[in-house]
């Protein structure tokens, strides 16, 4: 059976691709199963400084494949799905959901996994769990108030609403958007950006970022002063052997 979701790593940088572009890269218990396997052997590899989460061609995903689910597509466990989504967003290393065409739904709750979002200006954005009769259950109701606030995120829930990137960014909803044309040039600069920095000193900033949402903020504060997870590994090489 051809992959579903084609991974390549080059120079410190992980793409992740969802491969279904005749489906809109819509999602299948074989693209759980395939994201899963991934995320679980790169995130073994110290090497990824950054991972970059697309799809192949003219969608980043639709959603959860309606007709496959219909037909008894089968996971290996009830919360298989979620729990990819979860692998996503404690991925080690800084990573990016790279957006274009249609992110809606299961395909916008994947991207919300991901640290970063960049969306082309024309990418079409939505939560339509409603306008299907059905609820979320990967996250949603979670970590999309977490960008954009409760009503807001209300509202996009409760009308189904599909908004452009260039509003997806005025709310929150993705860190920047671009024209079509640039998206590749603006997330191959961003990656470069944090190429440049300390793997191993983001990923202890990506794990004190989360570790900060799960504490009160003066046991937050005193947590990470403690130093909790040390220093990167190639401080002393950036500070001059000081």
């Amino acid at each position: 059976m051809e992959p579903v979701v084609l991974c390549e790593v080059t120079d410190g940088v992980a793409r992740l691709t969802l491969n279904r572009p005749d489906k809109l890269n819509a999602l299948t218990a074989q693209s759980f199963a395939e994201l899963r396997t991934h995320l679980e052997t790169l995130a073994t590899r110290e090497d990824i400084a950054v991972l970059v989460l697309s799809g192949a061609g003219r969608s980043f995903c639709a959603g959860h494949d309606l007709a496959s689910l219909a037909a008894g597509d089968a996971l290996e466990s009830r919360y298989e799905e979620a729990e990819t989504v979860d692998l996503l967003e404690a991925f080690p290393a800084p990573t990016i959901a790279k957006i274009h065409g249609h992110c809606f739904t299961g395909g916008l709750e994947l991207a919300l996994g991901c640290d970063l979002l960049i969306a082309s200006d024309t990418a079409q954005i939505g939560d339509t769990h409603t306008a299907w009769g059905l609820a979320p259950v990967w996250g949603m109701s979670v970590r999309l108030p977490e960008r954009i606030g409760r009503s807001a995120a209300k509202e996009l829930s409760f009308t189904s609403r599909r908004i452009d990137g260039r509003i997806a960014a005025s709310i929150g909803l993705v860190d920047r958007s671009v024209p079509d044309i640039a998206l590749d040039g603006t997330v191959a600069a961003l990656v470069a950006e944090i190429k440049a920095c300390s793997p191993g000193a983001n990923r202890i900033v990506k794990r004190l970022y989360a570790d900060a949402a799960t504490r009160p903020r003066t046991e937050a504060l005193l947590y990470e002063r403690d130093m909790p997870y040390g220093i990167a590994a190639d401080a002393v090489e950036r500070l001059g052997g000081k």
